[in-house]
């Protein structure tokens, strides 16, 4: 009797085991996955009660307990977290005694990947101020224009790019702009030396450190988002304490060495790249900018186990000429976003078993997503789990304007499944949106209301995302007048009224369904075609 019901049972057993490996085959991922965000969660909580709530408090507490751990490995210089934390608070502590920095003020960072970057931007958040990320590949007409969206009146510049400053300085002058050189001397009456400042002070930390609010702003970050002009994206406390776990989620240790070439004033890099060395209290190896020829052979002067990336990255390594070191490294982790599913099979396939931990999310919101599991193409999962950490809805949009279809009572629809939806996130404590400085027409754009019901508050992203029978998210488009073509950002409507006066043509489209090509028509034009062909060296404003 007993071995009759033991074996029914264990047939019971082995039958629910088969029906989940064939109806729900990532069940058990999805549940661990979910574990470990509640497992985080919980941590973060402690870690607040411990007064641990802010970008620069998770530093502070790194540089206590791992004082003698490499933090940054730049060209031939290593910083300890100790060694950045001193060299963060000679930065504080001249900024205070210049005086060109207040608490409350906001101070933009133009400076490309080095980690004076990094000390410098502790080092003002020690002295209480908002930092602006700058573009470092921006030209020198639109600094004027991101310096006012942000309200920033004092600019601190790498000595490699005071060229461009010294450009745009008839503006900035104008707008009585200070501008500082990370340099020893500076190049211009008109502008002020740092390091020699820098390296007078004292390397003990500020008396009095700023309490933070952790629902306030932290940074600002600009972003192209889908309207073509460049915004500044708030970026709160909570948003970026949040964005510190990432490469912890995808499987980051505090062992590892993690290769950064992304470009510092992107979220990228600076929040989930630096920010998750930090939250794993790992060593980060960074580089000024990318290169295909020397990337494999870094990883293997450094022992890098863990890269970033963006999918044009993959994509340059593959066009790359084979060298020995991309059979020798060591990297067994890959983390971020963009990174095409044939891009995707033929980087594994050539550069080893790589685990490839592809995401999605966005600079002035906290939705994201994460494929934690190994199938090749999705950005992340919508099982029952995720939609428990990460509410969102995927919406159906009218293909003409995309514009959420209504219903006669105002109220939008779910997108069925296997159907590109535009993808939306209610507001909450944990999903902030702080909105665009200086921009509340575009802030206000991407909130849609009453979206099921009186009163509820979605965030707009923009992106049309597709959910498959087997809950996996595809990214689809994004919805816009902006195109992406060889890792850069084009803004129709930066370019549409130079294309008008040079072509002297009414009426303008631009072509985007294909990804490997984007095509510029040009309907009703005024004199003959043949001479517009005369015409097309047109200058295009670029975004990164």
């Amino acid at each position: 009797m007993i071995a009759a019901v033991l074996g029914g049972v264990l047939a019971g057993l082995l039958a629910l085991r088969v029906y989940q490996r064939l109806a729900h085959p990532f069940l058990w991922a999805d549940v661990v996955y979910y574990c470990k965000l509640r497992s985080y969660g919980k941590t973060l909580r402690a870690r607040m009660q411990r007064g641990i709530v802010s970008y620069l408090d998770c530093f502070l507490h790194q540089a206590k307990e791992n004082p003698h751990k490499p933090f940054v490995v730049f060209e031939n210089q290593t910083l300890t977290y100790r060694d950045a934390e001193r060299r963060s608070n000679r930065f504080a502590n001249a900024f205070g005694s210049e005086g060109f920095a207040k608490r409350g003020d906001v101070v933009a960072l133009l400076m490309f990947n080095e980690p004076d970057f990094i000390c410098a931007w502790l080092g003002l958040c020690k002295a209480g101020c908002q930092v602006a990320f700058l573009n470092a590949g921006a030209k020198a007409p639109s600094l004027r224009a991101c310096l006012r969206s942000c309200g920033a009146r004092t600019l601190v510049v790498g000595a490699d790019l005071a060229g461009l400053v010294n450009e745009a300085w008839p503006d900035l002058k104008e707008d009585n702009v200070a501008v500082w050189v990370m340099d020893h001397t500076s190049p211009s009456e008109e502008f002020n030396s740092l390091l020699d400042k820098v390296e007078k002070m004292p390397g003990e930390c500020l008396s009095d450190l700023p309490k933070v609010d952790i629902m306030s702003n932290f940074v600002f970050i600009f972003t192209s988002g889908t309207t073509g002009l460049s915004k500044a994206a708030r970026v709160g406390h909570m948003k970026a304490i949040v964005s510190m776990s990432f490469l912890h989620m995808c499987g980051g240790r505090s062992d590892d060495v993690i290769y950064i070439t992304l470009p510092l004033y992107h979220m990228s890099a600076s929040l989930l790249g630096i920010g998750g060395c930090i939250h794993l209290g790992a060593t980060c190896v960074l580089r000024r900018k990318f290169s295909a020829s020397q990337f494999w052979k870094d990883c293997v002067k450094h022992n890098v186990t863990v890269v970033q990336y963006i999918g044009e990255l993959c994509r340059y390594l593959l066009n790359h000429p084979p060298v020995p070191e991309e059979k020798t490294h060591r990297v067994r982790l890959a983390a971020g976003s963009g990174l095409r599913s044939d891009v995707w099979r033929e980087f594994v396939q050539r550069f080893g078993r790589i685990k490839i931990r592809e995401g999605y999310g966005l600079t002035e919101a906290s939705i994201g997503f994460l494929n934690y599991t190994d199938e090749v193409g999705p950005i992340g999962r919508a099982s029952y789990f995720n939609k428990l950490s990460m509410p969102f809805e995927l919406l159906r949009y009218d293909p003409q304007t995309y514009e959420p279809v209504r219903t006669p009572s105002g109220r939008c629809t779910r997108a069925p499944t296997g159907e590109a939806g535009i993808l939306v996130a209610p507001l909450t404590a944990m999903n902030q949106f702080l909105g665009y400085a200086g921009n509340k027409v575009q802030s206000e754009k991407k909130l849609l209301r009453g979206v099921f019901k009186a009163g509820d508050v979605y965030f707009n992203t923009g992106d049309l995302l597709m959910h498959d029978h087997r809950d996996f998210l595809y990214f689809r488009d994004r919805v816009g007048d902006t195109f992406r073509y060889r890792r850069c950002r084009f803004c129709w409507c930066l370019f549409q009224q130079p294309l008008c006066d040079r072509c002297s043509v009414n009426r303008h489209a631009v072509d985007t369904k294909h990804a490997s090509f984007q095509r510029l028509s040009v309907l009703s034009p005024k004199p003959p075609c043949s001479t517009i062909k005369t015409k097309e060296n047109v200058c295009l404003l670029v975004h990164r």
